[in-house]
């Protein structure tokens, strides 16, 4: 058996992959992880697809490189949406045949579909509305499912900016809309949704199920392991974490406090 030596790397853009990241430990405590926000260029949504490929590819290849992991989950929507694709086509054949990139679309509508979801709600980023990689995504799994989409580009500066007493006249005012087209299942389509999946619920009343991304990764996660033996027998499990920014700005070190707990060491990554 090989060394168990390996980490599980966890990617954003910012801070919203951090909610995945708690999540995903919570269900897998023993492995090894090594977080990573490219803070310094947060974020992505108005960049060209160029640019985000390129960023988003530097940042797998340093922490495939430089911090010793054989598995990076892309938890960025935009990320996923732009650049996995063709991370996995292209660079991994070329540069890291042995290793493996994971993003969060396939495995969110994976989930949506095995609930029983047709009629599908998604609030996402402008971006990833614009991509329609939702839409294209469904009709692979289920032709029947239908996609209703609503780009949300209000929802990011509230979280990271302590907006909470506007973000219910928000989130309702988006809500509405999609709640009138008679939905079974709404998608928090951004990872920093996760922070307001509480308050959506609520101001749904519970008549639509809601499908954060930090309750579908961790179980698709374990199950990939499970189907994947001979990725899971590298990893480490030592339990441990790193957390790695390429700017650490007051921002981001609170909301690893408030995430990650107090005493998590953040550093600094540079590539």
């Amino acid at each position: 058996m090989a060394l168990r030596s390996k980490k599980i790397g966890i990617f954003d853009s910012g801070l919203g992959g951090l909610y995945v990241a708690r999540a995903v430990r919570a269900m897998l405590p023993h492995y090894d992880y090594v977080y990573l926000g490219d803070t310094l260029n947060v974020p992505y949504g108005g960049r060209s697809l160029d640019a985000i490929y390129t960023l988003s590819k530097d940042a797998i290849k340093y922490l495939f490189e430089e911090q010793e992991c054989d598995l990076a989950v892309i938890a960025c929507n935009t990320a996923s949406v732009t650049a996995l694709r063709k991370l996995q086509i292209e660079f991994l054949p070329k540069h890291h045949p042995d290793k493996r990139i994971l993003g969060v679309i396939v495995p969110t509508l994976e989930s949506a579909t095995e609930l029983g979801a047709s009629r599908i709600g998604l609030i996402a980023t402008d971006y990833t509305v614009r991509s329609k990689i939702y839409d294209e995504e469904i009709e692979k799994i289920n032709a029947h499912a239908t996609i209703f989409a609503k780009a949300t580009p209000l929802l990011v500066p509230l979280i990271e900016n302590q907006g909470e007493k506007y973000m219910d006249m928000v989130l309702a005012d988006y809500l509405e809309p999609l709640i009138e087209q008679g939905l079974d299942s709404l998608i928090l389509g951004c990872t920093h949704y996760i922070e307001v999946k509480d308050r959506v619920r609520d101001l749904t009343r519970h008549r639509v199920r809601v499908l954060s991304q930090d309750e579908i990764i961790p179980p698709k996660l374990k199950d990939y392991l499970s189907r994947h033996p001979e990725m899971e027998e590298r990893l480490g499990q030592g339990g441990t974490l790193k957390i790695m920014a390429t700017d650490i700005n007051p921002s981001f070190l609170k909301n690893v406090e408030k995430l990650m707990g107090e005493g998590v060491k953040t550093e600094v990554a540079a590539f």
